[in-house]
């Protein structure tokens, strides 16, 4: 492919963003299902969806120094490759240990595209487009966090639950194959050392004041993002609004008016650089939380998490550019790194906002954002980018 089709790149890394991060949360309604299929325990059944998410942070650790080796295309495909094979097991899993240890193989395979897919957008893209595209793929991120609990409500309760992962592997199956035919190969950049040799430079990384902001940040936004729907089903179960579950799945998807805004981001980012649209974004979401805190009626209740959406769309995009720019030599690392922190946070965000669900966890959270608006202050404008074997300590 020697002139690019970029339309056709972003739709195809948006795709596949949206199908492989779907299974992170199919398992969010599915586990009232394996509570009365295998006569679990809540905390027992909870596994299922936590099992996956630290393997999954895990391997984003790991795809970024292996597709400096074989190539970002290459790790990609191979990922779904495995991603599809992991799922189709899950389906036929007839035990909890039999479905946790499925589940923590399809976290590890699903990591293959997340932190790979970026840093594939950071060199395949032109600048102008760049934002654009890595827009397009935070969408896709976002997009699957009610996607992925809508798609296995309405199989589960169609057909069965097998039928989510069988039919879901179905979809990774051909997302494998619009891969290998529409992505152009780009290339290797490590041919030769050793693979993790990457990793023996992580110094450099960790000693550039601006990305350790920039993690700290990071943190924040899915355990936010992740921590507030948790809080909001709980409180939109109680009194005074006591919803039904479908209700409630009509409030989440709500969420999708302000995710679609995350494309946007691209061309604020062009226009007005990723740091400053990452504090607008911020800025947004923290003022969101803090409304939802403050609101009387559902009506306000659901516009702010819908503001409170828009505001993460907007940053996740900014904050992924933000850490490719810094990361600069070490992109695929840095990169890396941001991944695995963003979906520890993802992990941790339920169980925090679990301590504050009978008090305001929407004050809570917003106070969390509120702190990273004033971390992203201490962000350089024009901060150095890290450069493999030298340490900077003011950047």
């Amino acid at each position: 492919m020697n002139k690019r089709n970029y339309g056709m790149m972003t739709f195809v890394l948006f795709w596949t963003g949206f199908a492989v991060m779907c299974s992170l949360y199919v398992t969010i309604p599915l586990t009232p299902v394996f509570m009365r299929e295998f006569g679990l325990s809540a905390d027992d059944a909870a596994w299922t969806g936590s099992i996956f998410s630290i393997f999954f942070a895990l391997g984003c650790l790991v795809y970024g120094p292996v597709s400096d080796r074989f190539g970002r295309k290459q790790v990609i495909v191979a990922g779904l490759v495995f991603l599809t094979v992991f799922t189709v097991l899950i389906g036929f899993a007839d035990s909890l240990p039999a479905i946790i240890l499925f589940r923590a193989l399809q976290g590890a395979a699903a990591a293959s595209f997340s932190p790979v897919a970026l840093a594939y957008a950071g060199e395949m893209f032109p600048q102008e487009k760049r934002g654009t595209a890595i827009g397009f793929i935070s969408t896709g991120f976002l997009l699957a966090g009610i996607g992925g609990q809508v798609i296995a409500s309405f199989i589960s309760e169609v057909w069965n639950w097998n039928a989510v992962f069988w039919l879901m592997s179905a979809v990774y199956l051909l997302t494998m194959w619009f891969n290998m035919l529409l992505l152009p190969k780009g290339d290797v950049k490590q041919k030769s050392g050793h693979m993790f040799s990457s990793f023996s430079r992580m110094g450099d990384v960790l000693h550039s004041r601006s990305l350790l902001i920039g993690y700290v940040v990071t943190i924040t936004v899915l355990f936010t993002f992740v921590g507030m729907y948790s809080a909001l089903g709980f409180v939109l179960t109680h009194s005074p609004y006591a919803l039904s579950s479908g209700q409630i799945l009509f409030v989440r998807s709500a969420g999708i008016l302000g995710m679609v805004c995350s494309p946007i981001a691209g061309r604020l980012i062009s226009k007005h650089g990723s740091l400053s649209v990452l504090r607008t974004g911020l800025i947004i979401a923290a003022a969101g939380l803090l409304l939802m805190s403050v609101s009387g009626g559902l009506t306000v209740l659901v516009v702010m998490s819908v503001v409170f959406v828009l505001g993460i769309a907007i940053a996740v995009p900014s904050l992924i550019s933000l850490i490719g720019q810094l990361g600069g030599e070490m992109r695929g690392l840095a990169v890396s790194l941001y991944t695995f922190i963003l979906f520890i946070g993802a992990s941790l965000g339920p169980i925090f906002t679990a301590f504050f669900l009978k008090s305001d966890p929407f004050l809570v959270l917003s106070l969390v954002l509120f702190i990273s608006v004033v971390l992203s202050f201490l962000i350089s404008r024009k901060p150095s980018p890290v450069q493999a074997g030298k340490r900077l300590a003011k950047n």
